[in-house]
């Protein structure tokens, strides 16, 4: 057995089995009231002790709002507000519907619709700085709207009492509120690229079991002792679990921001509170980079990168800063982390060891002769889908097993991904990754972004056009590069179509409905 093998550490899910507010209380228990859990923006710290104090008082002027299970809709931000509105819902039994802010009115009202939602928690300062009131007017429509600065102002003296004994014995409060581990703790909307947006359910279990197991595969080298800034907005799984929950539930101390896209001030943030772990994506880390100053990111020790592809150019952009970049992968409908690489197990071009806990098999892909589809299953896996067609149905995996749609190869637990199951185009019969040219492209212009899409082709069945923000883009270049390289003709895109900018959702993430939707409205030009 190699060592990287035996130091990985043992995940207890029988342990994990509790709700997402016992396991604040939890580690308020081990890490003691006083100690600093959440600071943002603002730049004024809030105790686990004020933590659970104030989600006790919130969360009990909220469940006077709310029916006990209610779908309660979130409309926040990156700030403390969040977690203590997170925490509060969750003590008193009510359900967190967490709202894509970034996604437009269309999607807004379909989550809004989907998840049943009679009541959405938002701030009037939110709204005006961010501009969402076209949002909330549609998404306000025969709702009822709370502002956290009314709930503030109604907070009298006796709920302030209330909620100071109430924290002297929380447990017992939320056990006479409580839901069970296997109940739905929160409520995330897919990016809805694909059609509208799907509400995946994720069970309390399924929260702390991904915490856990993440804090399990980190213990080498993350402790208590690190500060770990999040950018990355909650209502992305990934700023949800490992961004937020994963540290509260550690003892660590975390660092809210409101925007990823404020390039500027996120690694000036990081410089004032010292933050030694930070969660983003590639897009972001190349913008906290470039606007830097240089004193700024030096404290950062590691960088843990989902949602897409890490380049070249970005590991190179961190070096002056002594960081180790650490690529990940998973996805909502697993809550979300699925694998990590580590400074111990580290495999390159791969997206690291799956998470101690989660079993995976490969399904066979017709035309595919590396790798399959990556099924998983886990007490991370989500409890289901909402039912689009039934109200209030929940549609859980069949058999617990969760179908990523990735194609992978798994090699001693290492997953590296080949591409999309629906991010493959059929050329002359043939079936070739948009993600392998992609990452082709990026080799030969690692400076900007690129991606591929497949358009149908009266000859072919598809074609390949490039989608990219590098100025005077040349195929024959592609093509030389291609040669170069040993991939065949088949492979080099047809057309290239140049942009200032790739869309991008609100999470980080490439928007490919978006993009595609860009190529099909200029094919004329192509």
């Amino acid at each position: 057995m190699a060592d990287t093998e035996r130091q990985l550490p043992v995940f207890d899910a029988a342990g994990a089995r509790i709700t997402l507010f016992q396991a604040l209380l939890q580690a308020v228990s081990r890490h003691g009231k006083g100690r600093v859990a959440v600071e943002d923006a603002e730049r004024k710290p809030l105790s686990y002790g004020n933590l659970v104090l104030g989600a006790l008082v919130l969360g009990r002027k909220l469940a006077g709002y709310t029916q006990p299970r209610e779908h309660v809709g979130v409309l926040l931000p990156n700030v403390q507000a969040l977690a203590v509105t997170l925490f509060g819902l969750s003590a008193f039994g009510r359900v967190p519907a967490l709202l894509n802010f970034t996604a437009g009115v269309k999607n807004l009202r379909a989550a809004g619709e989907l998840a049943e939602l009679k009541t959405i928690v938002t701030s009037r300062r939110f709204v005006d700085q961010a501009k969402l009131e076209d949002e909330l007017e549609a998404l306000g429509e025969n709702r009822r709207v709370i502002y956290l600065e009314d709930v503030r102002k109604e907070i009298t003296s006796l709920d302030k009492a209330l909620g100071a004994l109430s924290s002297l014995a929380p447990g017992f409060v939320h056990r006479s509120h409580a839901a069970a581990p296997d109940d739905a703790a929160v409520i995330l909307f897919t990016s809805g690229t694909e059609g509208k947006p799907k509400g995946v359910v994720l069970s309390h279990a399924n929260l702390v079991s991904n915490a856990r197991q993440i804090f399990a595969l980190a213990a080498g080298f993350l402790s208590e002792r690190d500060i770990v800034m999040n950018p990355l907005p909650a209502f992305h799984s990934f700023g949800l679990t490992a961004g937020l929950l994963m540290p509260l539930l550690s003892g660590m101390k975390v660092v809210l921001y409101p925007s990823p896209l404020h390039y500027k001030q996120v690694p000036k943030l990081i410089g004032e509170t010292g933050c030694t772990f930070l969660f983003a994506t590639d897009t972001f880390l190349q913008g906290y980079a470039r606007a830097a100053d240089p004193d700024d990111l030096k404290s950062v020790r590691y960088v843990v990168a989902g949602a897409e592809r890490v380049k070249p150019e970005t590991r190179r952009m961190w070096e002056p800063y002594g960081t180790t970049i650490l690529e990940g992968y998973g996805c909502t409908e697993c809550s979300p982390v699925l694998a990590c690489n580590t400074p111990v197990a580290m495999r390159e071009g791969s997206v690291g060891r799956l998470l101690p806990g989660i079993e995976a098999r490969l399904e066979p892909v017709e035309g595919i002769h590396e790798g399959g589809k990556l099924c998983v299953r886990g007490p991370n896996i989500m409890a289901g889908y909402l039912s689009a067609d039934a109200p209030g149905t929940l549609l859980p995996p069949e058999g617990g097993w969760h179908d990523t749609g990735d194609i992978v190869t798994l090699d001693d637990g290492f997953v590296t991904i080949k591409g999309r199951a629906k991010r493959f185009a059929k050329l002359g019969g043939e079936m070739v990754s948009l993600a392998a040219v992609e990452s082709m492209v990026a080799g030969l212009w690692p400076d900007f972004n690129h991606v591929v899409v497949a358009l149908p082709d009266a000859r072919k069945g598809e074609q390949l056009v490039l989608v990219t923000e590098k100025p005077n883009a040349e195929r024959s270049l592609l093509q030389e590069t291609a040669k170069a390289q040993g991939f065949p003709e088949l492979w080099v895109p047809r057309a290239i179509l140049v942009t200032n900018s790739i869309p991008v959702l609100g999470n980080g993430k490439i928007d490919y409905g978006a993009t595609l939707e860009l190529a099909r409205s200029r094919r004329s030009l192509l």
